[in-house]
């Protein structure tokens, strides 16, 4: 059972990150076309800086792929797979939660566990640490981003684990709904608790040294030995939409993967339920019960 489980959620997984690939090439990937340009146009300024100041700028290296390839086979190939993990890890977690979190239909909790996979592995751990485009983010903090990014989705799926478990344990005291509320307030409690101590990225050793203390890593205003701008500071409206529909994507993979694997999931469970039924012992009728 939990082998045929697992297929379905690689098959809905793949259709959900093609989906999500689809959308992200139509909205995102113009975002990021606009912050490679910005970062061109700011190495280009740099170098000029760097070439009235007497020192000589490092040549840049040869891109391995075109932009073409990087906007379509890339994004779609890496999309694609990463749905087809997801669905993999998602089918895990419902083959667990199946019958250990109420009489649900099969559906019902094909959606709460997308939910719980949407806010656990991507939406909390993105309000400390946001999804940037190219061309924000240091090359020597790539290592302390990146671990600290793991750290954060793996104290929030832990954190959403504990807070289920809580509210199954509360909930013959409080009932179920005192206690969905108890367990959330939990969670929101110990992962408030990591972020405030995990630090910002701007907040790094090795942005501190060269850029001061800031809260983020992104560019601010490239400026001459005379203090006067010389090129702009990363375009606000750029970083919001790259962001918002970062998120937006997010959100399509995961109800593409629910809406997806709930119908399969549940025309594999239904007959094992209703047999299920079935084998189980009836319960004798009262005397006089018609």
């Amino acid at each position: 059972m939990e082998k045929r489980l697992i297929l379905r959620g690689v098959i809905a997984g793949a259709v959900a990150g093609l989906l999500a690939f689809v959308f992200a090439r139509i909205f995102a990937e113009p975002q990021i076309a606009k912050a490679i340009d910005y970062e061109s146009g700011r190495d280009a300024a740099q170098s000029a800086l760097d070439k009235a100041a007497g020192i000589t700028p490092e040549a840049a290296g040869p891109d391995i792929f075109s932009r073409t390839i990087q906007a379509n086979v890339g994004i779609g190939v890496g999309m694609v797979f990463f749905g087809i993990a997801m669905g993999a890890l998602f089918a895990v977690a419902y083959a667990v939660c199946l019958g250990r979190v109420g009489n649900l239909r099969p559906r019902n909790l094909a959606l709460l566990v997308a939910l719980g996979g949407f806010l656990g592995m991507y939406l909390v751990p993105f309000v400390k640490y946001p999804a940037n485009p190219p061309s924000i983010g240091h090359p020597d903090t790539i290592k302390d981003r990146g671990n600290l990014y793991l750290l954060m989705v793996l104290c929030s799926v832990a954190f959403l684990v504990a807070a289920v478990w809580l509210g199954k344990r509360l909930q013959p005291r409080f009932g179920n709904w005192n206690a969905t509320l108890l367990a959330a307030g939990a969670y929101v409690v110990a992962i408030g608790i990591v972020m405030a101590v995990l630090p910002q990225l701007g907040e790094l050793s090795s942005n501190v040294a060269q850029y001061g203390h800031h809260a983020t890593e992104t560019p601010l205003p490239l400026k001459n030995s005379k203090g006067t701008i010389v090129y702009p500071g990363f375009p606000a409206d750029v970083l919001f939409s790259f962001r918002f529909y970062s998120v937006a994507a997010q959100a399509l993979l995961w109800t593409t993967l629910a809406l997806v694997f709930g119908p399969l999931a549940e025309r594999l469970l239904d007959p094992a339920i209703r047999a299920a039924a079935e084998r189980a012992p009836k319960q004798p009728q009262p005397a006089g019960a018609v």
